[in-house]
């Protein structure tokens, strides 16, 4: 199933965040949350993670210094995440820091896995892409995709 849309939703005192009804089926029971890039989560459903984490464990950790950056970013900060009765889940403490999360935060389908991002970090962001997404376009097409 592929994860689709954007959900508005707001993070409780404790760090629990309801997962979209619509997300659910996707994600399903099993889950990983982990850091993601321009200070957004990613969750990822187990077999994507799985996937992923393959693709991290092949990398040259031993020997190159980026490689082991990049495992430490992704596979360091991630943690399991399950849902609850109610449909929450727990975002630890310090993945809701590093982004930036307060009270309202809005997941965004991203095909393969969601983002949960702080909703004014997300305005902001979806307010500069649209501005400029004739250009992206532009590029895009220019490198073989096509709308």
């Amino acid at each position: 199933m592929t994860l689709k849309g954007e959900y508005s939703h707001n993070i409780d005192p404790k760090g629990r965040l309801i997962i979209p009804a619509k997300l659910r089926d996707g994600l399903g029971e099993h889950f990983v949350i982990t850091k993601g890039m321009e200070n957004c989560l990613y969750v990822y459903p187990e077999a994507e993670w799985n996937a992923f984490e393959e693709k991290l464990n092949a990398l040259p950790t031993t020997t190159d210094k980026n490689a082991r950056k990049f495992a430490y970013f992704f596979q360091g900060s991630a943690t399991d995440g399950e849902l609850d009765k109610q449909g929450r889940t727990l975002i630890p403490a310090v993945l809701r820091d590093y982004a930036m999360l307060s009270k309202e935060v809005v997941f965004i389908g991203m095909g393969k896995r969601a983002e949960i991002w702080d909703k004014a970090r997300w305005d902001a962001k979806n307010a500069e892409v649209e501005a400029d997404i004739e250009d992206i376009a532009s590029e895009m097409e220019a490198s073989g995709f096509s709308i």
